[in-house]
């Protein structure tokens, strides 16, 4: 007997250890979310501008301390195929990198002539320093519980492609000389080579990590890239990354975002080997479809769908708006509605504030904070967007998402906000509440109404269902409240 349940014990910690070794993946028993260690996960953050390993100058061991001080559990990096001209977009942008800070993973070459200072790169050799420095990242975030999401490439712009060190002006081969809408398609060998052997090494030298999801390519379409070319070469660097882990012992989760027509040549939700759904923005920008068209239109892949960038905080939000308010009620909306990985794109955290030490960011922290504490206070592997419980009471003109397993377990999130450019809200403050009739089946609950900003119940009570519909009504409140409903059992 005692031999027989050593061996069962044994088989066990065998098990265990098996399904903490193995990277992040979907979950089996619901793969609209993730498994991670062996748990049921959701990613949510507000992270810097993927520059964090191609930046020297950055701090990110203070950056990833910051985000593991408010228990956040997901980042995003580009390695080095894009970056961008200091202070683009926003002032400190951590991925516009000065000349003498810059590391990327091709070493420089003894010859002059750099677009931006120094040598030019030899696309035959590897930047040993860069490499580490990649790996010790990564290695840094998962000691951190921190997920890392290695976005291979960006549509080049006209004045990102210049300074690429795959431009043939910029590398002692002379290879790559197409323009920027060109430099990820099919049409020139010798660039899809040297994209080749950069894909190759990245996911060779990243293979051991468990906290590492590959992501192919942000915004292919963004810079007039043809679409049907783009796919193309999306569907290849699909097969490319396959190919490098086939003999290698993890497997890695591929992301792509979905950009174009729905079921067009950049629609990847269909493919067997991309598991994870991308989107951006709230509803739209442009080509892009935002997160919430996404779990609209897309969650009946039975895949994770993920909104991995959002404006950029503070500067595109409205002028005039609770920027703070605003960056809130979109992360709640799309996790409480069934998303599973959440990044808010946020440009507090810069080379002389890594840990993004500001009030208002504490604030925009703390919201996400409370986000992930409400999502994890449910057995959420176990639910699915529904919003047949709630019969009557939503009001006109504002947000809701909600999700259920019905009889055990309820969410509902609601905010107004008004959508004037599609990429993010403009919040409406007010004197909000309203009187919800709800169904439920025959038993014992409890409800709980929550302030998303501070996380606190506001308000809460036990209630019984024998017939009939229930009423709820909710405390005021201010833009936005969320709700919690569970079965009381015995």
């Amino acid at each position: 007997m005692i031999r027989k349940l050593l061996t069962i014990v044994i088989a066990i910690t065998i098990f265990v250890l098996k399904m903490s070794g193995e990277p992040i993946k979907l979950c089996p028993s619901n793969p609209h979310y993730f498994l991670y260690k062996g748990q049921p996960t959701i990613l949510i953050t507000s992270a810097e501008h993927y520059g964090a390993v191609v930046n020297q100058e950055f701090d990110y061991e203070a950056y990833l301390d910051a985000l593991k001080s408010y228990g956040l559990n997901y980042t995003r990096i580009y390695p080095g195929a894009l970056f961008e001209p200091k202070d683009k977009f926003i002032k400190g942008n951590t991925l516009g990198v000065k000349q003498e800070e810059l590391i990327l993973p091709w070493a420089r070459s003894n010859k002059p002539g750099y677009a931006q200072g120094g040598n030019l790169f030899d696309l035959d050799s590897w930047d040993t320093d860069y490499f580490s420095r990649l790996k010790d990242f990564i290695s840094k975030a998962s000691k951190r519980g921190i997920v890392v999401e290695i976005c291979l490439y960006n549509a080049q712009y006209d004045d990102t492609w210049p300074i690429s060190p795959l431009y043939f002006k910029n590398n002692i081969q002379g290879e790559g000389n197409c323009s920027f809408n060109d430099a990820q398609t099919l049409k020139y060998p010798d660039l899809v080579k040297r994209e080749d052997d950069y894909v190759n090494k990245i996911v060779k030298e990243v293979n051991s990590f468990d906290n590492v999801i590959l992501e192919i390519c942000d915004e292919p379409l963004i810079n007039g890239t043809p679409i049907d070319l783009a796919g193309i070469w999306i569907n290849h660097v699909v097969k490319v990354i396959k190919k490098a882990e086939s003999d290698l012992p993890q497997k890695h989760i591929i992301a792509q975002q979905l950009e174009g027509p729905v079921d067009g040549p950049v629609d990847f939700s269909g493919h067997p080997d991309v598991s994870l759904i991308v989107a951006q923005y709230v509803w739209a920008a442009g080509d892009q479809m935002g997160g919430m068209q996404a779990l609209d239109r897309k969650y009946g892949s039975n895949k994770a769908i993920e909104f991995n960038e959002t404006d950029y905080y503070p500067a595109w939000y409205g002028k005039n708006n609770d920027k703070v308010a605003a960056s809130r009620v979109e992360a709640w909306e799309f996790i409480v509605g069934g998303g599973a990985g959440f990044n808010q794109l946020n440009g507090i955290y810069t080379v002389k504030n890594p840990g993004g030490k500001t009030e208002d960011n504490t604030q925009v922290c703390n919201a996400l904070a409370n986000l992930k504490a409400f999502i994890y206070s449910f057995d959420f592997i176990k639910m699915h967007p529904d919003k047949r419980f709630i019969v009557e009471g939503i009001p006109a003109g504002a947000y809701c998402r909600a999700m259920s397993e019905a009889g055990n377990q309820y969410a509902m999130y609601l905010h107004h906000s008004t959508c004037k450019r599609e990429t993010s809200y403009d919040v409406t403050p007010g004197k909000y509440k309203e009187k919800y009739v709800m169904t439920f089946p025959e038993g014992k609950y409890r409800a709980e109404w929550i302030n998303p900003a501070n996380g606190q119940v506001i308000q809460g009570k036990n209630f019984t269902v024998t017939k009939g519909n229930q009423v709820l009504a909710s405390p005021e409140y201010a833009i936005d409240i969320a709700l919690r409903i569970k079965r009381i059992k015995r």
